[in-house]
């Protein structure tokens, strides 16, 4: 059974709309990890830290979908909301052109330049081929990664979560076969991890094509044509979605450097498998902000401000809800996350084991924080959603990573995030408040 954006959401109907898109980002989040493991187990290490060398790139590629998908399926939503449906249709058509320009950009430009560019981020001779190797494969696929992101984006938008979630398994599914294929028997080595994860993407980007070129219901794609402002609106309104995902490069970096001087590589590895956790507990909430942005971009261009206010009310007790029972279970199975990646009685065992714990923490206030910056993005306000983006995952982790370790040791490095996320609640509380008069999600009381 398939959702429209237009129907009149209650708890259930919203959960169960936003459900598909909620299973899609944790299983990103699990084919993400399993993906790491066989390049460790079956490759080496070396290639292991190769692909982490390499990530700035793969980052930026992903930044570009992410922000393309998020600030352009606001802005659809919003149009179909308003009945503007043709217009959406060639706005929507623009966008999947310009993600497919920008995506042979990257591989064009990328592989051009691909030697100094690993040399650049570190790669030492011991790596350069495992950097060389893995990027050029994963740079011959940006296309089909920029369009697999603004797949995801836009099945939801067109009322079609569930599309999104088969398509998104699919290739994820995909991805590991082959990571195991392409890795073990035939020996590929890491170009064979890049390559599995090409065709992974490929699958939602080949089929996307066909879906919106068929199946002509209420978005499909048209003759494109540039209606003035879409593409700056859709990169201003995605912008914090792309610098959520060019700050964690940054992050991570700094992550590194600071457990390296603390506590040497086993803190690296640490840090390594906590992060791992952060990315799927993580995708949990932002798989049911992205599901219910469409529904709210729709409600605010047709101007329903009391479902808008419902919608809003249920997001925030679901999230309130949902935050302490993920914090709990993270706290309490931490040991047991922990052996899945090493053994007990390792140092990175023991690391590992306090960090995950200290670091579950800021689980309780991230889950608002993420829907406070996907909320704006919904409305178009891409300054709003920049601001607490961030300031969320760039300023404060930064200034903490810096700073807490030399008053409390390595028990600062674990801390930076929950004490950042913390702060950053008080923002989105400001901007939830301030907000409200102007998008009308919080019914105001009336002065005599």
């Amino acid at each position: 059974m398939s959702y429209s954006i237009a129907k009149d959401f209650r708890f259930f109907s919203l959960l169960r709309f936003a459900l598909p898109t909620m299973i899609m980002m944790v299983f990103m989040s699990l084919y993400t990890i399993v993906d790491g493991i066989f390049i460790s187990r079956l490759v080496g290490t070396d290639a292991l830290s190769a692909t982490n060398i390499v990530y700035p790139v793969l980052n930026l590629v992903i930044a570009i979908g992410v922000m393309l998908a998020t600030g352009g399926s606001a802005i659809i939503a919003k149009k179909m909301g308003e009945g503007k449906t043709q217009e959406a249709r060639e706005d929507f058509s623009f966008l999947i052109v310009i993600g497919i320009i920008l995506g042979f950009l990257v591989m064009f430009l990328g592989n051009i330049f691909i030697t100094p560019l690993v040399r650049l981020l570190g790669a030492t001779d011991l790596i350069l081929d495992h950097c060389i190797g893995y990027l050029s494969v994963s740079l011959f696929l940006a296309p089909a990664c920029i369009l697999q992101l603004l797949f995801q984006a836009f099945f939801v938008t067109a009322g079609k979560p569930t599309i999104g979630l088969i398509l998104t398994i699919s290739g994820g599914v995909a991805n590991m076969i082959l990571d195991y294929l392409f890795m073990g028997p035939l020996e590929m080595g890491v170009r064979g991890a890049a390559l599995a994860t090409g065709i992974g993407q490929l699958i939602p980007a080949v089929f996307g094509i066909l879906y919106f070129l068929f199946v002509r219901k209420e978005l499909y794609l048209v003759r494109p044509k540039h209606h003035p402002g879409v593409l700056l609106g859709s990169c201003s309104n995605g912008s914090s979605e792309m610098v959520t995902n060019l700050s964690t490069a940054i992050v991570t970096y700094l992550f590194n450097i600071m457990m390296l001087k603390y506590v040497g590589e086993a803190g690296v590895a640490a840090i390594t498998i906590v992060l791992y956790g952060q990315f799927l507990f993580n995708a949990m909430y932002m798989g049911f902000s992205m599901g219910v942005a469409p529904v709210i971009s729709y409600n605010h261009g047709s101007k329903n401000v009391v479902l808008l206010r419902r919608i809003f009310k249920i997001c925030v007790w679901f999230i309130s809800i949902s935050s302490v029972v993920i914090t709990a279970f993270a706290l309490i199975s931490s040991p047991i996350i922990v052996e899945i990646f090493t053994p007990k009685g390792t140092d990175t065992y023991t690391l590992a084991r306090t960090g995950f714990f200290l670091f579950s923490i800021n689980y309780i206030f991230a889950g608002i924080n993420i829907f406070a910056s996907s909320m704006f993005t919904a409305f178009s306000d891409g300054k709003t959603s920049a601001i607490i983006s961030f300031v969320r995952t760039f300023v404060l982790i930064v200034i903490n990573i810096l700073l807490l370790p030399l008053l409390i040791g390595v028990n600062g490095i674990w801390l930076s995030v929950p004490v950042a996320e913390g702060m950053t609640l008080f923002l989105s509380i400001y901007f939830f408040w301030k907000k409200k008069g102007c998008y009308h999600y919080i019914k105001l009381k009336k002065t005599m």
